[in-house]
Formats: structure tokens, C-alpha cells, sequence
């Protein structure tokens, strides 16, 4: 387990295949697994959250979006 801080798509796109490898193989991770799937989980949604946010919506918006 060799976790790092995402500086590029092409490590986030390294971190999610790593990611959803774990998940498929291990369907109620524990130990070592769990924790390196938790971590992974950290580094990815923090580099998406500064690099593509999402905004959020108008009131407007969210009412035409539920209607």
C-alpha cells in the first residue's frame, strides 16, 4: 500500500482503478484492505473536490430540478 497526495487525472484515474479493483475483490473489506480502500477514498475526493467542485444549485434551480 503505497498511498499518495493526486497531483494529476492520470493518478486519480490510477487511484479510482486501484480503488474499484479492491471493492470487486473484496466485498466487506477489513484490515489492511478496508483501511487502504478508506484512504484512497480520502486522496480522490479531496483532488475532485479542488479540481472539479461542484456549485450549488440556485433555489430556482433545485425546484425546477424537482419538479
Amino acid at each position: 500500500m503505497n498511498i499518495k497526495v493526486i497531483k494529476n487525472d492520470a493518478e486519480l484515474d490510477a487511484a479510482m482503478e486501484r480503488l474499484e479493483a479492491l471493492a470487486l475483490a473484496n466485498p466487506e473489506p477489513t484490515g489492511d484492505v478496508a483501511d487502504e480502500i478508506e484512504l484512497l477514498s480520502l486522496v480522490i475526493s479531496d483532488y475532485e473536490n479542488k479540481h472539479y467542485p461542484i456549485e450549488a444549485p440556485t433555489p430556482v434551480a433545485a425546484i425546477k430540478f424537482a419538479m
